[in-house]
């Protein structure tokens, strides 16, 4: 991401996104604390003067791009969004994820809350998807990117599928690493710094 800087983007590194309320239940709330994070953090960007509200993309690797993707399905905070190696279908991790300790059948609807999938058709920003066709975290098969992709692309979305040929869920060979950061900045740079560019082609 620091590559961005050299690029003339505003960059908010490590941006606090709590969760707050009890570790059993927290999930229950995740969207609207996601959304009300967000909108904190742009706010003050530009209260302080680095960031254009038309101008803001946002970024997320694995629970990140998680993030990213329910971002776009449920705010206009955003002009376009790269989520990297996410899950976004939680009912494919029937028995918990990260720290939630319900099953999908002790808690059916907030999994699927939790799951960009099923709001694909609000995605009416520009996201750019990247996995590596490798990945061995269970909770972040590359097909998960996959069917998010055509979930957005069927609907009618903008968006960019990347699968990185054997790479796992960090990217390590120096094509990839590369490949990634011109995917992102050819990216950010069609939909994020010049948009009006991109709505004329």
């Amino acid at each position: 991401h620091l590559f961005f800087l050299l690029q003339g983007y505003a960059v908010l590194d490590r941006t606090a996104m709590p969760m707050i309320g009890d570790p059993e239940t927290t999930y229950d709330t995740f969207v609207p604390q996601l959304v009300a994070d967000a909108e904190a953090a742009v706010k003050k960007a530009v209260e302080i003067g680095v960031a254009d509200p038309d101008r803001i993309g946002v970024i997320g690797h694995s629970h990140g791009g998680l993030m990213v993707a329910n971002l776009l399905a449920h705010t206009d905070l955003f002009a376009a969004g790269i989520a990297r190696s996410g899950s976004y279908n939680k009912t494919n991790q029937p028995f918990g994820f990260q720290s939630e300790r319900r099953s999908l059948f002790e808690a059916r609807d907030q999994y699927i809350a939790l799951s960009p999938t099923f709001f694909a058709d609000k995605v009416n920003e520009p996201v750019l998807v990247i996995h590596g066709d490798a990945d061995s975290n269970p909770g972040t098969m590359t097909a998960q990117s996959e069917v998010f992709f055509e979930a957005v692309r069927g609907s009618g979305g903008t968006t960019r599928l990347i699968l990185l040929p054997h790479e796992d869920h960090g990217y390590r060979a120096r094509e990839n690493v590369e490949h990634v950061l011109w995917e992102q900045l050819n990216w950010f740079d069609t939909y994020v710094k010049n948009p009006n560019e991109a709505a004329k082609e």
